[in-house]
C-alpha cells in the first residue's frame, strides 16, 4: 500500500515521540547509583562527575586541617603535661602523667582512622587524572561511554559513603562515650589518689575538648549529598 506524503512526513516525528525523544536520551546518559534517586539522572555524566570531585576535594582539605590541627594541639598538650614533672612534688606527678597519657591517646584515632572523605577524594581524583580523553566523540550511543558511567557510579558511591561516615561521626553514643571516658579518668584521680580538684578538672575539661573535636569535624558532604540528590547542582558554588 502506498502511503500519502503527509503520513510519510509524520512517521519520523511519531518515532521520535514514541522513543521518548533523542534529547532526553542524551541527557540521561548515565544511570544513578542505587540510593541516589532520579534527581541528577538528566544531568550529563561529566557534569555530575566534576561536581562530586570538586565537593569531595573541598571537604577532604577541611578534614585534613581538622585532623592535623587537633593532632598538633593534643601533641602540644602531651608535652605540656610532661614538661613540669621535674618541678612538681612526687605525689602530684600522677596528675600530669594522666593528662599526658589521655592527650596522647586522643591523637591515635585521629591519625589511624581519618574521615573516609580524605581517601575517597584522593582515589577519585587519581582515577579522573588517569582517565585518557577519548580521541573523538562516539558516533552513536551515550556520550562518554561505559567508562564515564562507571566513574560516575564510583563517584556517587563515594559521595554516599562519605556522607554516612560524617553522620556516624556525630552519633549520640560518641558524645556519651566521650563523657564517660573523661569522667572515668576524673574518678581515677579523685577516688584513687584523692586528687578531687584535678579529677574534676580532667572530667569536665576533657569532656569539653572531646565535644569540641566531635562537633568541629567536617560534615559538608551530608549537605552535598542532599543537594546532589535534588539535582540542583548549581545551588552550591565551589
Amino acid at each position: 500500500m502506498r502511503l500519502s506524503p503527509v503520513v510519510c512526513a509524520l512517521l519520523p516525528v511519531a518515532a521520535l515521540v514514541g522513543s521518548g525523544g533523542l534529547p532526553a536520551r542524551a541527557a540521561g546518559e548515565c544511570p544513578t547509583h542505587p540510593g541516589i534517586g532520579a534527581g541528577p539522572a538528566a544531568i550529563p555524566g561529566g557534569v555530575r562527575l566534576t561536581w562530586i570531585d570538586a565537593r569531595l576535594s573541598r571537604t577532604a582539605r577541611n578534614a585534613r586541617r581538622w585532623t592535623w590541627g587537633w593532632s598538633i594541639g593534643l601533641g602540644v598538650s602531651t608535652v605540656g603535661n610532661l614538661a613540669p614533672l621535674a618541678f612538681v612534688a612526687r605525689e602530684d606527678r600522677i596528675d600530669w602523667y594522666t593528662g599526658a597519657v589521655t592527650s596522647a591517646v586522643g591523637i591515635v584515632p585521629l591519625l589511624i582512622a581519618p574521615l573516609d572523605v580524605v581517601e575517597d577524594s584522593r582515589a577519585l581524583h587519581a582515577r579522573l587524572a588517569a582517565r585518557a580523553p577519548a580521541p573523538a566523540p562516539a558516533p552513536v550511543g551515550p556520550a562518554g561511554g561505559a567508562d564515564l558511567c562507571a566513574l560516575v557510579d564510583d563517584a556517587e558511591t563515594r559521595l554516599q559513603r562519605d556522607a554516612q561516615d560524617q553522620v556516624d561521626g556525630q552519633r549520640w553514643w560518641l558524645h556519651l562515650g566521650n563523657v564517660l571516658v573523661n569522667f572515668g579518668i576524673g574518678a581515677f584521680l579523685a577516688f584513687g589518689y584523692h586528687h578531687w580538684g584535678t579529677g574534676g578538672f580532667n572530667a569536665v575539661g576533657g569532656s569539653l575538648i572531646g565535644e569540641a573535636i566531635i562537633l568541629s569535624q567536617p560534615t559538608s558532604t551530608i549537605d552535598d549529598l542532599r543537594v546532589y540528590r535534588s539535582g540542583a547542582l548549581d545551588a552550591v558554588t565551589f
